[in-house]
């Protein structure tokens, strides 16, 4: 059988060793035949390929539902469920997602793009199917990075206070996240990698100590306890943490030995209640150079398969914002051994290993654990220190309360920067960092900034670091700059609060904010070119706004237009709209960023495009809404 015939898992049923195995090596080469020239995640799925088919071997997906983690590790998975012809348009606008989507296919169970979410997710399935008095299996696949995750916890802690509630949890351990993992939990686990196999009393145990005489058909509780107490002299002491909290430990489990894992699984579905199959896996596994540069082949741009490397860009690119604020980061906590940077897993991503490099003793991970990160940073600025927390925009999310109740209600200030904000492209809704704006905007004591171009970054980092009042927040999106130029040190803080003018006119006001503000001076050139000339004011802050700039043009100009990369429910627009509103100063006010839809994967010129969020779009859009007599703007 040949991996493009299989539509359904169940078609792996009854399929030979050797059979699932040459399966095997197909989901391989599409795998990295596609990711090499789409992009995408390598290595966590290359790693769970035996893992995804052993499992699947045991379940009948017509009824059983399994929920993978993150999705990092589940193109397998979509390789196996009808998705095959069309996987070549992984990540592109329209085709295949990246994570598993609901609304994608019948088989992704759940959805999810953040870590640590499917062992609840699986146990409310398990809860919901008993109080149904339904019967079906529930796996939860969860990568030991995401263990680090308290919520992850949370949920095993929950499930194991449940003994009559059936739910498979897998374990896939393979020692990494995006980053090597962090903390006690992974160091714990490494233990449990290096012993020796979890050896069960045989399932006919039962049977032959009735065969004893005078014992009958069922066993004495002193029997019973002897049993539970061979069990447990069979499970490994670093097994039993998992024991105790209720578990039955099986592992771990050579990750890429079909046959174990076949018999594993399915002596584990024979056990009733909560289950934890630890299985050690390597990460790129088949491909040799991701296999030795994990960190690096977690996700790759498009690359050449024979040597791994990146396919060039046509032309030179500027240097992307991460790499800008961690380069400028390392000048400055060189010069203060209080700034201490914080990542929550994404080293790489944030480009703080630049600073783990050069100076590990103010650099600290968490792991997957933004709640923690957050609640670390306050004690920190609580003595003194001036944490800065790096932290993608759409992760930040998941540390809300710890913002609100550790941060702003204490005054701490924390420097928060925020990654990846706005529209992020081919990862899709999980990852678009369009809500910061609107979530921390809200939120008493809280100061925000965003740059208009990776120079401004450099000032903003530094007002930020130097910003000690309470907290303080900067989002900077994804990608390149726009080449400006840099300095290497001497850069100025900005004053809270306080924007610029960069471009004079009377026919309108254009009030640009981070990463809109390019396209906002874009605009306003293509208006000139129409006869309507415009103020540009770069905003700089949403909180404090710049009012004493803004309300005497809003009263001139009395037209007024808002532009920002993130939602306008409770946005930037809304920001100054307010404040229009609270100063009695009523003028018409248009604004534009994105709507209350769900961004989806595709390339950010797309999504912007599709958004009308592209120059062009927007000169057309004040045209129409302020100029309808003038002639339409060419798009």
């Amino acid at each position: 059988m040949h991996l493009s015939e299989i539509t359904h898992p169940n078609q792996l049923h009854g399929l030979s060793i050797r059979q699932l195995q040459q399966i095997a090596r197909q989901i391989r080469d599409k795998h990295l035949q596609t990711v090499a020239a789409t992009g995408g995640h390598l290595g966590p799925g290359l790693g769970v390929v035996e893992l995804t088919l052993g499992l699947y071997q045991t379940l009948d997906l017509d009824r059983d539902k399994v929920i993978w983690d993150v999705g990092h590790q589940a193109y397998p998975h979509k390789l196996i469920t009808g998705r095959y012809n069309h996987f070549h348009t992984l990540r592109q606008k329209d085709g295949v997602a990246g994570y598993l989507k609901r609304c994608e296919n019948k088989f992704d169970h759940f959805g999810a793009g953040h870590a640590s979410t499917s062992i609840s997710a699986g146990l409310g399935m398990a809860l919901a199917r008993d109080m149904k008095g339904e019967n079906f299996k529930v796996a939860a696949i969860i990568g030991d990075g995401a263990l680090t995750g308290g919520m992850a916890l949370e949920a095993i802690n929950h499930a194991g206070h449940l003994p009559n509630t059936n739910l498979l949890v897998v374990l896939n351990d393979n020692e990494m996240s995006i980053s090597p993992n962090v903390g006690a939990i992974p160091r714990y686990l490494n233990k449990m990698r290096l012993s020796p196999p979890v050896q069960f009393i045989k399932d006919n145990f039962e049977e032959q100590v009735k065969q004893l005489p005078f014992l009958g058909d069922s066993l004495t509780p002193e029997l019973e306890r002897i049993k539970e107490g061979m069990k447990r002299l069979a499970v490994p002491k670093v097994g039993a943490v998992f024991e105790e909290l209720g578990f039955t430990y099986m592992g771990p489990v050579d990750g890429h030995n079909l046959e174990d894992l076949i018999a594993t699984f399915k002596q584990a579905h024979k056990i009733p209640g909560p289950v934890l199959v630890h299985v050690a896996t390597t990460k790129g596994k088949g491909y040799e150079i991701a296999e030795k540069d994990k960190v690096g082949y977690h996700a790759q741009s498009p690359f050449n398969l024979t040597t791994g490397k990146a396919i060039p860009s046509s032309t030179p690119k500027p240097p992307k914002y991460s790499k800008v604020f961690a380069h400028t980061l390392v000048k400055l906590a060189e010069q203060n051994p209080k700034i201490i940077g914080i990542t929550a897993a994404m080293a790489t991503g944030t480009c703080l290993d630049k600073l783990q490099a050069k100076l590990p003793n103010q650099y600290i991970d968490v792991g997957i654990a933004e709640q923690h990160a957050v609640t670390l940073a306050a004690g920190l600025a609580a003595e003194g220190m001036r944490p800065v927390a790096d932290i993608y925009s759409t992760f930040l999310q998941r540390g809300y309360d710890q913002i609100i109740h550790d941060v702003c209600i204490q005054k701490l200030p924390v420097f928060f920067c925020l990654d990846r904000a706005g529209i992020v492209g081919d990862d899709g809704p999980t990852h678009q960092g369009m809500y910061d704006i609107a979530y921390m905007r809200c939120i008493p004591n809280m100061v925000m900034m965003a740059p208009k171009d990776e120079a401004e970054l450099q000032r903003m980092t530094v007002t930020g670091v130097n910003y000690t009042k309470g907290p303080i927040a900067m989002r900077f999106p994804r990608g390149n700059g726009y080449g400006v130029p840099l300095m290497e040190e001497g850069w100025e803080p900005l004053e809270i609060g306080k924007g610029e003018i960069l471009r004079n006119g009377d026919d309108v006001l254009m009030i640009g904010y981070g990463s809109m503000v390019n396209t906002t001076l874009q605009a306003a050139e293509i208006l000139s070119e129409h006869g309507i000339e415009a103020t540009v004011i770069n905003a700089r802050f949403c909180k404090p706004l710049d009012t004493e700039l803004m309300f005497p043009l809003a009263r001139k100009i009395k037209r007024v237009v808002t532009l920002e990369e993130g939602c306008l429910m409770g946005g930037f627009g809304s920001a100054v709209a307010e404040a229009l509103l609270d100063a009695d100063i009523l003028v018409p006010i248009k604004r534009i960023g994105v709507p209350d839809v769900l961004v989806d994967h595709a390339k950010p010129d797309e999504s912007k495009a599709e958004l009308g969020l592209t120059s062009p779009q927007i000169a057309q859009r004040i045209l129409k809404t302020f100029f309808s007599n003038q002639p339409s703007a060419v798009v």
